[in-house]
C-alpha cells in the first residue's frame, strides 16, 4: 500500500463512522445513477454486511443478558420498569397519530395485484399463541432462527441462575461478553462498506420514481412517523426528564436511524445500538435488557404501518369508520405491532389482522400487503429506523431521569 494510499484512509477513518456512512450513500447513489449495472454488483457488500450483524446480534443479546443479570447489582434493573412503560405509551401514541393523519389525509389504493400470497396470522390469539411458543424456544434453535423473544428469556434464566454462581465464573461469563463486543466493534467498521452497497443497489434496482404511483399512502406514513420522531417522542422524553430532548433524539437518529434505515433489521441494528448506547454512558445492566426487548416490542413504526394501509382499505372499500372504532384499530395495531419482529414480512403480514375488524377478507387484504412489499423500500427502512433509534431515545431517556433522583 502506498503512503498516499495509506493516509487517504487514515483521512477517511478520522471523520467518524456517521460521516463515513453519509458518504458511502452519496457515493452509493453517485454509483448507482452514473453505472447501474455495476451498483447492482455492489449488492454483495450490503449482504454480507447485513449477514455478518445477524449473526452476531443473536449471541451477543444472550450473553450479554446473562452477564448483566448475573453481575448486577442489587436494584440496578429498577429503570427497567419505565422503559417498558415508555416502549409501551410510544407505541400506542404512533398507533394513534396515524389514526389522525389517515382521517385528516384519507388514502385510496389501486386494489389490483391479484395472485399476491402469503401466510398472516389469523387473530390476536394466534399472534399471542406464537408469542408463547416463541418464549419456550430451543436455545439454539432461538439463536439460530433469529428468535429474540426466546433468546431473552434464556439470556434471561441464564443470568438468574449464574447471579448463584461464584466470582470467578460471573467473571468469566462477564469476560465472554466482552469478548463478543469486541468482535460486533469489528463488524460495526465495516459499516461505510455494506451501507455504500446497499444504497447503490436498491437506487440501482428501483430508481427514484418507482414509488410514484403510491406517493399518497407513502407521504402519510414517513409523515406519521416523522411526527412521532420529531414531535411525539421529545415531548415524551421531556416529560421524564425535564430537559431539552432534541440534542438526544437528534443523536438516535443520526447514529442508530440511519444505520437501521438501510439494514432495514431492527434485529441487525441492535450491535449498532448497544454501541450507542455505551457511547451515552448508559448504564450496560439496563441497555443490554432493554435494547433486545426493544427491539422485540417497541414498534412505533409497525403500528403506524398497520393502521394506515389498514384506514387506506377501509376508504378505498367505502366502508364507514367512527372515531370509536378507529381508536379499537389503534389499540388493536400497537398490540399486534408487538409481535410484528418475529413474523416472517414484519407488520405487512399482521394487516390482515386489523382489517377483519372492519369485515375486509384476506383475499382483499392481501392485496394491500403486496402493495405494502411495493413500498417497502421507504416503508421499511423509515419504521426500522424509528423502532430501533427510540430503543436507544427512551431507554437514555428513563436511564438519565432515575440517575438524576
Amino acid at each position: 500500500m502506498t503512503s498516499s494510499t495509506s493516509s487517504i484512509f487514515s483521512k477517511i477513518k478520522s471523520i467518524g463512522l456517521v460521516s463515513q456512512i453519509v458518504l458511502a450513500i452519496l457515493l452509493g447513489t453517485l454509483v448507482a445513477v452514473v453505472a447501474p449495472e455495476s451498483a447492482k454488483s455492489l449488492s454483495i457488500l450490503g449482504q454480507l454486511f447485513v449477514s455478518a450483524l445477524k449473526a452476531v446480534a443473536p449471541i451477543l443479546v444472550l450473553v450479554l443478558v446473562a452477564s448483566s443479570i448475573a453481575n448486577q447489582k442489587v436494584n440496578s434493573d429498577a429503570n427497567l420498569k419505565p422503559i417498558v412503560g415508555l416502549y409501551l405509551l410510544g407505541t400506542l401514541s404512533a398507533a394513534l397519530v396515524a389514526v389522525l393523519m389517515s382521517f385528516a389525509f384519507p388514502t385510496t389504493l389501486i386494489l389490483d395485484l391479484a395472485g399476491a400470497t402469503a401466510n398472516p396470522p389469523q387473530g390476536l390469539g394466534e399472534v399471542l399463541n406464537t408469542l408463547v411458543f416463541k418464549m419456550v424456544d430451543n436455545p439454539i434453535n432461538a439463536i439460530a432462527t433469529g428468535n429474540f423473544i426466546g433468546i431473552l428469556v434464556w439470556g434471561l434464566g441464564l443470568g438468574f441462575a449464574l447471579k448463584q454462581a461464584s466470582g470467578p465464573t460471573k467473571v468469566m461469563v462477564h469476560d465472554v461478553a466482552n469478548a463478543i463486543s469486541a468482535m460486533v466493534k469489528i463488524v460495526i467498521k465495516f459499516a461505510p462498506l455494506g451501507i455504500l452497497g446497499l444504497v447503490a443497489n436498491t437506487i440501482a434496482t428501483t430508481g427514484f420514481d418507482a414509488l410514484g404511483q403510491f406517493s399518497n399512502l407513502v407521504k402519510v406514513l414517513v409523515g406519521s412517523m416523522l411526527i412521532i420522531a420529531l414531535i411525539v417522542n421529545p415531548l415524551i422524553v421531556f416529560a421524564v426528564t425535564r430537559k431539552n430532548p432534541y440534542p438526544l433524539v437528534f443523536t438516535c437518529l443520526r447514529e442508530s436511524g440511519i444505520t437501521a434505515f438501510f439494514t432495514r433489521s431492527s434485529a441487525a441494528n441492535i450491535p449498532v445500538n448497544m454501541a450507542l448506547c455505551k457511547k451515552l454512558d448508559l448504564h450496560e445492566d439496563t441497555y443490554s435488557v432493554s435494547i433486545p426487548l426493544g427491539a422485540t416490542v417497541n414498534m412505533a413504526g409497525a403500528a403506524i404501518t398497520i393502521t394506515v394501509l389498514t384506514l387506506a382499505t377501509a376508504h378505498t372499500l367505502n366502508i364507514e369508520i367512527d372515531f370509536g372504532t378507529a381508536i379499537l384499530l389503534s389499540v388493536v395495531s400497537a398490540i399486534s405491532a408487538c409481535g410484528a419482529s418475529g413474523v416472517a414480512g414484519g407488520s405487512l403480514l399482521l394487516i390482515p389482522l386489523a382489517c377483519s375488524l372492519f369485515g375486509i377478507n384476506n383475499e382483499i387484504a392481501m392485496q394491500v400487503v403486496a402493495i405494502g412489499f411495493i413500498i417497502g423500500v421507504i416503508q421499511d427502512s423509515a419504521e426500522t429506523a424509528l423502532n430501533s433509534s427510540t430503543d436507544v431515545v427512551f431507554s437514555a431517556a428513563a436511564s438519565h431521569h432515575i440517575t438524576n433522583k
